[in-house]
């Protein structure tokens, strides 16, 4: 989370995102079609009851598509997280080059497994596919402090899709536990991948955090992403957060709950509050 704006966790992943929600509309029962004993009724001068008064009435509309202004208009700022978080203007670029300190995150993270689901888990986190590509409007953004990075991206998808992707991501923990990847020059990373709690917002949701320890720049270095997925009907917030200094669980939790109102509030047709900053 023709290629959609690329914005992989490349964050460091933040790194790598994942949501985002809202439920269906229920279907109301129809009226019947007219009987013999209606016919009996008029036929004797009865009048039949007013139709629209047998037809159940109320019925919650759906919510609405997910529109390029909407996404936009439901990705995170600043003043929706605490903790001294820095959006920044190159978020999508993170995949093209992310140093954290003097490690290349980037290239940290482009090891190569042996294993299937575990290599994809390693390309979702750098290429930002987590939930599969959009199928509808995507919006990227990001946020820094230190040496630590989170990245949210808000999407619409396809609905079998969407909920095929997280149900695969809620498998990672049991068959990708724990790995040994290859990198470029040959060094060998180990992965760990675990489950993490999700706040209870959305229709559907999963949690990983992901650690990824090996030698950069001359000594020893672990990254560590918490990454959490969100639906809302068929859309999604992908957030990912944390470095070299440790994963970023409560600001994860904190990006996920406000994620998931704001594209609420959007596919409701409302204006979350307070406005996104305008990024030159």
């Amino acid at each position: 989370m023709s290629r959609r704006p690329s914005h992989p966790i490349r964050l460091l992943a933040s790194a790598l995102a994942a949501g985002a929600l809202l439920t269906t509309a229920a279907c109301s029962d129809g009226g019947g079609s007219e009987n013999a004993s209606d016919t009996a009724a008029e036929q004797a001068g009865v009048a039949r009851p007013d139709a629209a008064k047998q037809t159940p009435t109320g019925s919650p509309s759906a919510p609405a598509a997910l529109t390029e202004a909407g996404a936009k208009a439901a990705l995170l700022t600043e003043a929706d997280l605490e903790g001294g978080w820095n959006q920044v203007r190159d978020a999508d670029k993170w995949r093209d080059r992310l140093l954290v300190g003097k490690v290349d995150v980037a290239a940290f993270l482009t090891a190569k497994s042996s294993a299937t689901d575990c290599q994809a888990l390693l390309d979702a986190l750098y290429d930002d596919g987590l939930l599969g590509d959009p199928s509808g409007p995507s919006a990227l953004t990001g946020f820094e402090q230190g040496d630590s990075r989170l990245l949210e991206q808000v999407a619409g998808y396809d609905r079998a899709g969407l909920d095929a992707r997280l149900k695969w991501l809620r498998t990672l923990p049991d068959t990708c536990d724990e790995f040994t990847a290859t990198g470029s020059g040959g060094a060998e990373r180990t992965v760990q991948v675990t489950e993490a709690s999700v706040p209870d917002v959305g229709d559907a949701r999963a949690g990983l955090r992901v650690s990824v320890q090996g030698d950069a720049d001359g000594g020893p270095a672990t990254l560590t992403l918490d990454i959490a997925a969100v639906r809302v009907d068929t859309s999604a917030v992908t957030v990912m957060g944390g470095g070299l200094d440790g994963g970023q669980t409560d600001s994860v939790e904190q990006a996920v709950r406000q994620g998931t109102e704001r594209l609420k509030t959007v596919l409701d047709g409302g204006t979350p509050s307070p406005q996104p900053t305008t990024m030159d």
